[in-house]
């Protein structure tokens, strides 16, 4: 029997290859070639441009720290704003924190939504149809440009790298106009690549954050199948260092906003030390 195997495309010098059992879809959408594969190893895995972007396997870790962070360090979270993450899995997660009052989420590829419901239904699982939840199908920088000024505690910007549709969501209008949306304490987070790999992104990311934001840094999670060691996710805040919120504080939020003891990787503590960052990755904040 003759093994099929999916090589990701990311980097030209370096590289993964997932062997799968079937391919469940294959769609060219108006902005990204869109691929569902059933793996032997991670799962049911969704890919954009050849590109894996999520498993069944390891996406808690992601959608963990890129959601609970943010959330219980702000600390009373009641509109939270969702750009990306067509696959629901964060949507999920923020719903999870009963004070949430309204999840808005604007994805631009409605193909990745439909493929996700369809093949990849455990990862947004019911936050689709929860009644906090508006789900827009479309351009999350427009959305942007024309939100009401502090209209949001809590931005999670959950993209490709800055390449194609997802290079919009990483210049200075972007964030110039996230920060007018934020509330006076509010907090913007996004993946940032694996430094050893991607520096420039994250360097170049947090300069232009720096510019609209006076609270800049990064926080990292591993992620298994973002190769390359630590994956790092964007941090920027208007008002005082939320970074800096004791482990016991956090607990303490957690248990109020019902999450305690649910997740598989985050932790108070894993919170906490996140933002205790490795040299090779701290230098490459402003």
């Amino acid at each position: 029997m003759t093994e099929t195997w999916l090589n990701e495309t990311l980097y030209p010098d370096w590289g993964q290859r997932f062997k799968f059992t079937r391919q469940l879809a294959r769609v060219k959408s108006p902005f990204q070639d869109i691929g569902v594969f059933e793996t032997e190893s991670h799962g049911r895995m969704l890919t954009l441009d050849g590109i894996v972007q999520i498993t069944e396997r390891d996406e808690f870790v992601y959608q963990e720290m890129l959601t609970h962070v943010p959330l219980l360090a702000h600390g009373d979270a009641k509109n939270v704003l969702i750009i990306g993450a067509g696959d629901g899995g964060v949507l999920k997660h923020v719903l999870m924190h009963n004070n949430v009052q309204h999840a808005f989420m604007a994805e631009i590829d409605g193909e990745v939504i439909r493929l996700s419901k369809e093949f990849l239904p455990e990862i947004g699982g019911d936050s689709w149809n929860d009644p906090r939840a508006k789900v827009f199908v479309g351009d999350g920088i427009d959305y942007v440009k024309n939100a009401k000024d502090g209209a949001y505690d809590v931005i999670i910007v959950d993209s490709t790298d800055p390449i194609g549709v997802g290079e919009v969501l990483f210049t200075d209008d972007f964030y110039e106009n996230a920060a007018r949306i934020l509330s006076p304490h509010g907090v913007i987070v996004n993946q940032c690549g694996v430094p050893f790999m991607q520096a420039d992104e994250l360097r170049d990311t947090s300069i232009r954050r720096k510019k609209f934001f006076p609270q800049v840094t990064a926080y990292v999670a591993a992620v298994p199948t973002y190769v390359g060691g630590y994956m790092t996710l964007g941090w920027a805040s208007k008002g005082a260092d939320l970074t800096k919120t004791p482990a016991a504080e956090i607990e303490r939020r957690a248990e109020a906003a019902g999450i305690a003891g649910k997740s598989q990787y985050w932790t108070p503590r894993v919170h906490e030390a996140a933002f205790w960052l490795p040299p090779y990755i701290a230098k490459h904040l402003p």
